[in-house]
C-alpha cells in the first residue's frame, strides 16, 4: 500500500514570533524554519506502517516555496521513499493546499493519506477535511491510534467526551493528533541518503489549479503583554479585588 504524507514548512516552535514593524506580516528574516510538529507525527506514523509491513511506499508532499524542499528532505531522511514538491511563492491557505494535494492524490492513487491535524502557524485545522471533501474519500480526524486491517482503517479519535473509534474503507484520509506517536530523530547516514532520493517538482499551473489565497491579510499584531500579578495579604483582600477590581465575582 502506498502512503501519501503531507508536510508543511513553518517557523520552528522554539522560536519567538516577531511581527514586522509595519504590521504587514510575521517577520521571517533569519528565522529558523522546521517541519510542522503535527506533520512530523504524520511522517512517523507512515514510517511505522512501513516497518510493520503494511505500507510498501511512502511519498512525502508539500506545497510552498523552493525552500520547503528542506522539509521534504527531512521527511526523506525519516523514512519516506520519494517526495513531490508543488512549488509556489504564493501565500497558500488551507483550500489552496487541499486543491494541490487533491491533484497529487489523483496522480499517485495512494491507499492512505496522512496529514497533521493542523499547522502551528495558521492553526486552521482545515486542510485534511477539505482534502476529504475534494477527493470524496472517508476521513478520520484527530487520530490517536491507527490500525490497518483487511483494506480497512480503524481510527481512534479524540473528541470532547473522550475517545471515538471509526472504521474507514481504504483509500482514506487520516489527520494526526499529538498522542498518536512520538516522532524519531533523523540519523546522519539517513540525512545523507535522503539527498539522493527522488524529489519531483511540479507547479500549480502544471496541475491545473490555482493556489493563491482568496483572503487578504490586513494586519498582524502581537498579543498584548500580560499584566504582572500581585500578592494579597488575606483572603478578604483577595475576595475584595476579585469583586471590585477584576469584577469576576459578585
Amino acid at each position: 500500500m502506498k502512503v501519501l504524507v503531507a508536510v508543511k514548512r513553518v517557523i520552528d516552535y522554539n522560536v519567538k514570533i516577531r511581527v514586522k514593524p509595519d504590521n504587514s506580516d510575521v517577520d521571517l528574516t533569519n528565522v529558523k524554519m522546521a517541519m510542522n510538529p503535527f506533520c512530523e507525527i504524520a511522517v512517523e506514523e507512515a514510517v511505522r506502517l512501513k516497518e510493520r509491513g503494511v505500507a510498501t511506499e511512502i511519498v512525502a508532499v508539500t506545497v510552498g516555496p523552493k525552500a520547503a524542499q528542506e522539509q521534504l528532505r527531512t521527511a526523506l531522511a525519516l523514512g519516506a521513499d520519494r517526495a513531490v514538491h508543488v512549488e509556489t511563492d504564493e501565500r497558500v491557505e488551507s483550500l489552496g493546499a487541499a486543491k494541490a494535494l487533491a491533484r497529487v492524490v489523483e496522480d499517485e492513487q495512494p491507499g492512505l493519506v496522512i496529514l497533521g491535524k493542523q499547522a502551528i502557524d495558521t492553526d486552521n485545522n482545515q486542510t485534511g477535511q477539505m482534502l476529504a471533501a475534494l477527493t470524496g474519500l472517508p476521513q478520520g480526524t484527530f487520530a490517536s491510534e491507527v490500525v490497518i486491517e483487511d483494506d480497512k482503517a480503524r481510527v481512534t479519535r479524540e473528541i470532547d467526551g473522550g475517545l471515538q473509534t471509526v472504521e474507514l474503507t481504504l483509500p482514506a484520509i487520516v489527520t494526526t493528533d499529538l498522542r498518536l506517536n512520538e516522532p524519531r530523530y533523523a540519523k546522519l547516514p539517513d540525512i545523507m541518503k535522503a539527498k539522493k532520493k527522488p524529489l519531483d517538482v511540479k507547479t500549480p499551473e502544471e496541475l491545473g489549479i490555482e493556489v493563491a489565497s482568496q483572503v487578504t491579510l490586513l494586519r498582524v499584531e502581537p498579543p498584548a503583554e500580560r499584566q504582572a500579578g500581585i500578592k494579597v495579604g488575606s483572603v478578604d483582600e483577595l475576595v475584595d479585588k476579585l469583586k471590585n477590581e477584576a469584577k469576576v465575582i459578585s
